[in-house]
This record gives structure tokens, sequence and C-alpha cells, in this order.
């Protein structure tokens, strides 16, 4: 039997909880509707190990439609101080296991400079957004995840990036035990027209349970309540297991 989408309007955004390939089909039709107008338009990924099943459904299905292939300009919204090559970077995942599969034209990808100094590659890459989209803008579609800590992108618990106000689109900060990474800023998430924030799995249940009902202000990802309008979180029913509110709408 198939099992039932639900839908429920939350103070985070809206929230779509079903199986794992209809939330990919989804964000695949976010993708498409991004760049609706015709013009080209930017994407950003994000890592873990859910886009990484996302990215091999989509080249398996060859679900992405010829106009997002054709305009999307690919980046990501963080990134952690590493080559391409390596199996750390998102960015350079992204690219072996969804953008060169689908044969995405260079020109349509936009890493971080990682081979240099992380302040540098933020001021880089700051001057590149910019050129190429203007400074008053950030993302079309920002893709996000959520830890378990609650952190997304790579603004944890405790970052200064919480405390702070940055004009820029994109920095870069120091993460303990975790070096330093590239990161989209509070004023980036603010500036992009639409947020997608895939959840999977059990171990995401109760985590999400407290950034859904329990105290405000409490996980880094709770900052997109400032514009939950162009939220969409897309879970599963193992990490919306424990959402009391999810059976107050059905659709």
């Amino acid at each position: 039997m198939q099992e039932k989408i639900r839908i429920i309007t939350t103070r985070n955004g809206r929230l779509v909880c079903a199986p794992r390939e209809v939330l990919f089909q989804r964000l695949v039709d976010l993708m498409d509707h991004a760049g609706n107008d015709g013009r080209a338009y930017s994407i950003g990924l994000t890592g873990g190990s859910t886009p990484k099943a996302f990215y091999d459904w989509t080249v398996r299905e060859d679900a992405l439609p010829a106009g997002v292939r054709e305009r999307a300009v690919w980046t990501v919204s963080d990134e952690r101080m590493v080559p391409l090559a390596s199996d750390e970077s998102n960015f350079g995942t992204a690219d072996r296991r969804l953008l060169t599969p689908v044969k995405i034209a260079e020109g349509h990808k936009l890493p971080w400079p990682v081979q240099v100094d992380p302040h540098s590659a933020a001021t880089v890459f700051n001057r590149r957004w910019t050129e190429r989209f203007g400074g008053e803008t950030c993302f079309d579609l920002c893709v996000l995840g959520m830890g378990d800590d609650g952190h997304t992108a790579s603004i944890f618990p405790g970052s200064p990036l919480l405390e702070v106000d940055l004009a820029e689109n994109f920095t870069c900060v120091e993460v303990p035990e975790k070096g330093w990474r590239l990161t989209i800023t509070r004023a980036g998430l603010e500036r992009s027209r639409k947020v997608a924030v895939i959840v999977t799995g059990a171990a995401k249940a109760k985590v999400l349970k407290q950034v859904m009902e329990g105290p405000e202000g409490h996980y880094p990802v709770q900052i997109l309540q400032a514009f939950r309008e162009r939220v969409t979180w897309l879970v599963d029913p193992e990490a919306a297991a424990g959402l009391s509110s999810l059976n107050a709408v059905r659709g």
C-alpha cells in the first residue's frame, strides 16, 4: 500500500512528510520551479548521506528536467576546506555523483576556491557571486540538511554566526573539532528565494521534534523561522515519527 503524503504548516515552514523517493521528486520539482522564468538561476546543494542518495536516484531515474540541466548554476551551501577530489568535499561529491553524470556544463558549476586559505576563499567566492548574480540576492533554491545537533549548513550550536550580523552571503567559520568551514550566512539564507530542508532517518526524529515543537531559538536551524513562508521541509516518516502535530493536516 502506498504511504500517504502528509503536509502541515509549522512555525519553521511547510513540512511535507513522504517516503524518501517521493521527497526526492519533490526536490526536483522545487529545482524546476526555481527557474521557471527562463533565466539562468542558482541552486545551492548540501552535503551528507541523504544528498548522496538523492544524486544517485536522480541519475538512475533520469529525473532532472532539461531546463534545469541547461539553465541552473550549481554550487553548495557550505563546504569543507578540502580538495574537490576528496570524498569529504560537498561540491566534489555533487559533481562526481550528479553534475558530471547528467552533463552539466563546466560554466554552470561554481565550486568554492578551497585551494586558498579560508578567509581568502570566502572573499573570492563572495566576489564571484556578486559578479555573476549581484550582491542583493542569494540562491534561487538553497538546499539544506539538519544535523542531529540541530545545525544546518556549517552553522553549529554555539557558532559565532548566530550572534553576529554579517552583510555578506557567504563566510568562513572555524568549527571546534571540525576545522574551518565555508558556509552561507544568515543574510544569505534571508536573501534566498526558496529554501528546502531535507531530513531523513530515525536518528533525526528526536531533534526534529524539538525543532518543530520544542522551545524556540534553541537550535541553529531555527533561524529559518524568520522567513518560514519560503521554507519547505522534506521529511520521511522515520524522521517525522515523533511529531505530534503531523496528524493535524493530511494531504
